[in-house]
């Protein structure tokens, strides 16, 4: 029953019509090409700083931003933010229900750019990252797919393993006909991303598939070691939560701020590259 009406409600939101922005334009920009798709959630720094590193280290890719913001103001702030380099942007539609938006709107998110946006358009490949992963140097993950359908960071649960939405690659021509679905697939373990399973990764062979690895990347924090995630060149923010550890903003916002100075020398690079300052 509970699956039944998740489905429902899946597939009146994937009919709803974008709150802004034009999807048309931005279809028709997308066509043939390696398209970039960052979702969004209520934080414009965070698209600035990955909007400018994506323009110094990965010139040749087509970044969009799909924003699943709640917040009506972060959404304008990141519209302009995209509008200021040049990144087409679109607002997501409202989630339909209030409980669990947290766990279940990214991967509604993925499936509704999929379905709207990615399989109308028909670029030559096209890959999904976290709002809050930055490259700190020249990579081109779309380059594997030269020599296999999709490339990404492989996550497991027990037999099963799918590529984790916040930084995965696919060749339309390889998926282009199959009922992609990005949310979760709890009842076996797998997080955003995992429903693919049935649809795509059981017919793959993981053990020639090449995959981009994680490691901790140890950063020290008012005197305390905090870890963030570094796929390749890629660093990712992540998990800001603190945990229940008392002083959690706190923690929260030293990270951010250690994660700031990390990437600085990268941002001023960009910025010298486009001739001023962002």
């Amino acid at each position: 029953m509970k699956t039944r009406r998740y489905r429902r409600i899946t597939e009146e939101h994937l009919r709803r019509p974008a709150r802004a922005g034009d999807l048309d334009v931005i279809r028709a920009s997308m066509r043939d090409r390696q398209a970039l798709v960052a979702i969004a959630f209520n934080d414009p720094e965070v698209i600035g700083w990955q909007v400018r590193l994506l323009r110094r280290h990965l010139p040749g890719v087509l970044y969009l931003v799909a924003d699943n913001s709640t917040h009506d103001v972060a959404a304008g702030e990141i519209r302009s933010v995209c509008e200021r380099h040049g990144a087409g942007w679109l607002r997501l539609p409202r989630v339909a229900w209030e409980r669990g938006v947290t766990s279940r709107s990214h991967g509604l998110a993925l499936n509704w750019v999929w379905r709207n946006l990615i399989r109308p358009a028909g670029p030559a490949s096209f890959g999904f990252i976290d709002h809050d992963l930055f490259p700190i140097a020249p990579d081109d993950p779309f380059r594997w797919l030269d020599r296999q359908d999709f490339y990404g960071h492989v996550r497991s649960a027990g037999t099963r393993w799918f590529l984790w939405a916040g930084f995965c690659f696919f060749r339309f021509d390889h998926v282009r006909g199959l009922p992609l679905d990005f949310g979760q697939d709890w009842f076996n373990g797998l997080d955003t991303g995992g429903a693919n399973w049935n649809v795509l990764y059981s017919a793959a062979r993981r053990a020639g598939l090449c995959e981009e690895p994680l490691r901790e990347l140890a950063l020290d924090v008012a005197g305390k070691t905090e870890h963030i995630q570094q796929f390749g060149q890629w660093l990712h923010l992540g998990d800001m939560s603190g945990g229940d550890r008392p002083g959690a903003a706190g923690i929260r916002a030293r990270k951010r701020a250690a994660v700031a100075r990390l990437i600085a020398p990268c941002l001023a690079g960009a910025e010298e590259d486009s001739g001023s300052p962002q």
